[in-house]
């Protein structure tokens, strides 16, 4: 169970009565930063003004090919995110935002009526519920139950971040993928400062080191997770920034898929995946992550783990994958030619 008394009570009331619009916010770190997609801005067209204002993320933690899906968003607040998703998945597809925010989650659900017959849907495919990320078993949600797990902003403002991803793992499906927006630390950020209110529910105090996000994903399983995209957090505030100092801040779009195949270094296995274009809005290109992006009908030699992650999940279907793990030749130089080291992160294990 959750301990209550450890700063949830002082985050939802911060987002559920401080905050009243996103215009309240201190910093800029929880307002998104990155590029949306076009098809996702037709969507948000056709979404309530009231969603849309008290809207808090750093990123669009939003993947491709999610028709059918069953999709959690932990952290939905008003379900700006989950309302998009929940077109994409179409009526065939099943949503579920988990928040502890009491008045946001009123919003998002208000709203459930309204949004599915602006998407055409007979009926709502989006489900609220009230809770905690750390315990999502609490919520009915079960083993291996999710394609895929969602999160913008948010997982940073646990206090209890083994148990968070730990419960992903459990309720994601065996090529499952977690994909998330969030701001990391380029250090661990001292305790005085994790401990200061306001740091904490801007989404700062919380940040994780980002070498210690990786060492959490290896110690639950996950030995490869990928980088979609990253930009430097400016804070936007003299007196915050004072107290910050030194620390770096990036909001960060990752993925990482639950595969049982994964390996803590590219590995070499002589295979090669085509991308056939079938990924909706996608037809001439896929970027897998900043450092794979695949091009229409073209060969690329890709390493066991890269191999897994479109030929054994849901993009199985959009790739062609050559090759097995029967014959293997080493360490995978996953570098571009132009590049003389690769970023730690930009393969997860940081040592592609």
């Amino acid at each position: 169970m959750v301990d209550k008394n450890i700063g949830l009570e002082s985050l939802k009331e911060y987002y559920g009565r401080t905050l009243k619009n996103s215009a309240g916010l201190k910093t800029n770190a929880c307002c998104c930063n990155e590029t949306i997609a076009p098809i996702h801005y037709e969507i948000l067209e056709s979404i309530d003004s009231e969603i849309k204002d008290r809207f808090y993320g750093c990123g669009s933690p939003i993947p491709q090919a999610l028709r059918g899906c069953t999709v959690l968003d932990l952290g939905c607040g008003t379900g700006r995110d989950a309302y998009i998703v929940s077109k994409l998945v179409g009526q065939d597809g099943y949503v579920i935002g988990v928040d502890m925010t009491n008045e946001q989650l009123a919003v998002a659900r208000r709203h459930r009526d309204s949004q599915a017959k602006h998407f055409g849907f007979s009926k709502s495919n989006v489900d609220f519920r009230t809770g905690y990320i750390e315990d999502l078993a609490a919520l009915g949600i079960e083993d291996n139950s999710g394609d895929v797990v969602i999160s913008n902003c948010v997982l940073n403002l646990s206090p209890q971040k083994n148990q968070v991803f730990s419960e992903i793992f459990r309720v994601l499906k065996p090529g499952g993928e977690l994909y998330f927006s969030d701001v990391f630390a380029g250090c661990r950020v001292p305790a005085a400062l994790r401990d200061d209110p306001i740091l904490s529910a801007e989404c700062m105090g919380g940040a994780m080191y980002i070498q210690d996000f990786r060492r959490l994903l290896r110690r639950l399983g996950c030995l490869d997770y990928r980088v979609v995209s990253s930009k430097r957090i400016t804070i936007g505030n003299t007196e915050i920034e004072q107290r910050v100092g030194r620390i770096e801040f990036i909001s960060m779009t990752i993925r990482a898929f639950k595969l049982a195949c994964l390996e803590d270094i590219c590995e070499d296995y002589g295979q090669v995946a085509y991308y056939l274009g079938t990924i909706p809005d996608h037809p001439w290109s896929f970027a897998l992550d900043a450092h794979h992006t695949f091009f229409t009908g073209k060969p690329m030699a890709v390493c066991g783990n890269t191999a897994a992650m479109v030929g054994e999940t849901r993009f199985g279907d959009h790739f062609k994958v050559v090759g097995d793990r029967s014959a293997h030749f080493g360490p995978f130089d996953c570098l571009p030619a132009s590049a003389g080291q690769c970023d730690v992160g930009q393969c997860g294990s940081g040592n592609c």
